[in-house]
C-alpha cells in the first residue's frame, strides 16, 4: 500500500507542470493560419507586347483568406504625380468599378487591368507626366463611394497596398 501511494504523489507532481489537457491556452504559442489582409495581391510577369496607350500595369493576382471570402471588389490606384505640369488640383488616386472576385484565389480579369492601365494612362497624359512612375494597388470592398476619401479606403481595403514602379510613355507629344 505504501508504494502504490508513493506512485500515487509521484504521478500527481509529475503532471501537475503539464495544465490540464482541456485547457487550450497552455502557454503553447499558435499562429494563425492566414496573417495580414484578407486578401494578398502580387504582379505577375508583364505582357509581351505593352499597352500602346503609354502604361501597361502587369496582371494582378490575389490570393484570399478562405474564412473572409468577398464576391466582389474595387481596384484602387495611387500614383506619384511629384513631377506632373498642371495648372490646378491634381488627383493623385483612381477607384475602378466593382469586380467579380470568384474563389479563394486567382488572378484579376485582363480586360479589367488593361482598362485601369488606359484610364491611368488618360490621367498621365493629361499631366503631362514622363517616364517612371511610382502606383500602388489594393482591393477595397465594392460598397466603397465612387470618389472616396483616404479614411473610406483604408476602412474598406481588403489588401495591403502592392506598390510598382512603370515606364510611362506619354503619347501626346505636346507635353
Amino acid at each position: 500500500m505504501r508504494k502504490s501511494t508513493i506512485i500515487a504523489f509521484a504521478a500527481m507532481f509529475l503532471l501537475a507542470g503539464c495544465g490540464s489537457a482541456g485547457n487550450p491556452g497552455s502557454g503553447i504559442p499558435v499562429t494563425p493560419k492566414w496573417q495580414g489582409a484578407p486578401y494578398h495581391l502580387a504582379f505577375g510577369a508583364p505582357p509581351a507586347k505593352p499597352n500602346p496607350t503609354g502604361l501597361t500595369i502587369p496582371p494582378i493576382q490575389y490570393a484570399a483568406n478562405p474564412e473572409m471570402l468577398e464576391t466582389r471588389a474595387d481596384l484602387v490606384v495611387q500614383y506619384d504625380i511629384s513631377g506632373a505640369k498642371s495648372q490646378g488640383p491634381v488627383m493623385d488616386e483612381m477607384t475602378m468599378g466593382a469586380i467579380d472576385i470568384p474563389g479563394a484565389q486567382g488572378t484579376l480579369p485582363a480586360d479589367y487591368v488593361n482598362k485601369a492601365s488606359t484610364d491611368l494612362s488618360a490621367m498621365l497624359a493629361a499631366y503631362c507626366v514622363k517616364g517612371k512612375i511610382k502606383i500602388a494597388v489594393a482591393l477595397t470592398r465594392s460598397s466603397i463611394p465612387a470618389n472616396p476619401t483616404d479614411d473610406q479606403i483604408n476602412a474598406h481595403r481588403l489588401s495591403d497596398w502592392l506598390p510598382i514602379e512603370l515606364p510611362f510613355k506619354n503619347p501626346h507629344p505636346k507635353c
